[in-house]
């Protein structure tokens, strides 16, 4: 338990921030898992739609410091590498 009022709250806000990065990381992943389903059913259209959402989400999740901006560029490059094979 925090010892003194400056304590109490850096303990609320960091869990404030840990549920909304928590969020954020979460939506990653699902845009992820989804772009990764239309890339193996073959629909490439539906993929590259995908793929544009995934990497706003990205670049917005390194902008606020959720994601490392090295980690969501990383991210960015494979995924479209992935694309660009099964044209």
């Amino acid at each position: 338990m925090p010892n003194t009022k400056s304590a109490e709250r850096r303990m609320r806000n960091s869990a404030r921030k840990n549920l909304h990065n928590r969020s954020i990381k979460s939506r990653l992943h699902t845009l992820e898992k989804s772009y990764l389903e239309f890339l193996a059913a073959g629909k490439k259209d539906d993929a590259a739609k995908g793929l544009r959402t995934l990497s706003s989400a990205f670049d917005k999740a390194a902008k606020s410091g959720t994601v490392h901006r090295a980690t969501a560029d990383r991210k960015k490059s494979r995924l479209a590498l992935r694309l660009a094979k099964a044209k």
